[in-house]
């Protein structure tokens, strides 16, 4: 016998303003005991001392995950010259240091070679699988793995303030699986003297920013009561950067039964494209426009 998951059925999105000292996995546990939601996930790992925009899905939206996660996010992070750690950022063992600190104009002039296409290993403590185990799991065990380099999008560096010689201050965008302690990491190297990351915040993560975010405290106040609802954004917001196709009524039975329909595209799309089928404003499926029809990968089974 099947055993039935407890829980509300509530679909939507919840933006946190993550606070450091939380790990990602335990914000999306509140949240969805806040919500006493049947089912919930989150669109992109914070480390526990990071802070930031937090995307926390629930019900339904989950199905919009990994679209979100492969939309650009934005950061802006310190780093610490002079000191290499084991974890790349401040919560690691010091293991090498430098008495050597780079001007702007050295920054500046390294920032190029990580822009683009860009190949990135992994920090040790990360939750990369490595056979079955997680890098952060073997690095503990005192056996960190040597990852190997992973392709990563660079759309901007900056470099927007020198607090002092030993810090500096950036603003990143870049694509999915990046990691800002890499980073970090890697400009020290390539500088020749040593850094880590000492502050990290998300700015923001496909269609959602810190303007929609609210706090685990606000989460805390409202949990289990009628307003919590209203922390709660439409599904629909997560689909903001995908194009949009619209269907009738006579397509709406056949579209949910996961069947390709004739739709009418809101914009011109490319042949592949992936786009969402909306009825009357609501979505009704997630796939991808092939040349006047829509074909649905994924057929959201709204609560109400």
């Amino acid at each position: 016998m099947t055993r039935r998951r407890k829980g509300r059925l509530i679909d939507g999105w919840v933006i946190v303003d993550k606070p450091a000292g939380l790990g990602s996995t335990d914000v999306v546990n509140k949240v969805r005991w806040a919500f006493q939601a049947r089912k919930a996930g989150h669109s992109g790992t914070l480390d526990p001392d990071a802070t930031g925009l937090l995307a926390v899905a629930l019900g339904e939206a989950t199905k919009v995950i990994p679209y979100v996660m492969d939309a650009l996010k934005a950061y802006d992070f310190t780093v610490r010259w002079g000191a290499a750690t084991t974890t790349d950022d401040a919560s690691g063992e010091v293991i090498a240091t430098s008495g050597l600190r780079p001007d702007d104009d050295a920054i500046k002039a390294a920032i190029p070679a990580y822009l683009g296409e860009i190949m990135q290993v992994p920090p040790a403590f990360s939750a990369v699988r490595v056979e079955g185990a997680r890098a952060y799991d073997l690095a503990r065990e005192g056996a960190p793995p040597e990852l190997q380099p992973r392709p990563l999008w660079v759309e901007e560096l900056l470099l927007t303030d020198r607090p002092d010689a030993d810090h500096a201050r950036f603003e990143m965008t870049c694509g999915k699986g990046g990691y800002v302690r890499a980073i970090a990491r890697d400009l020290g190297r390539d500088l020749g003297c040593l850094g880590h990351v000492t502050e990290l915040r998300r700015l923001w993560s496909g269609p959602f920013t810190l303007d929609q975010a609210v706090t685990m405290e606000r989460i805390e106040k409202l949990a289990r009561s009628e307003e919590i609802d209203t922390l709660l954004l439409p599904l629909e917001t997560g689909l903001a950067d995908l194009p949009e196709v619209r269907v009738g009524a006579v397509e709406l039975g056949r579209l949910k039964n996961g069947n390709a329909v004739g739709a009418v595209p809101q914009e011109p799309l490319d042949f592949g494209e992936d786009c969402w089928a909306s009825h009357q404003g609501r979505a009704i499926a997630l796939g991808s426009w092939q040349g006047g029809m829509f074909q649905p990968a994924r057929v959201f089974t709204r609560a109400s």
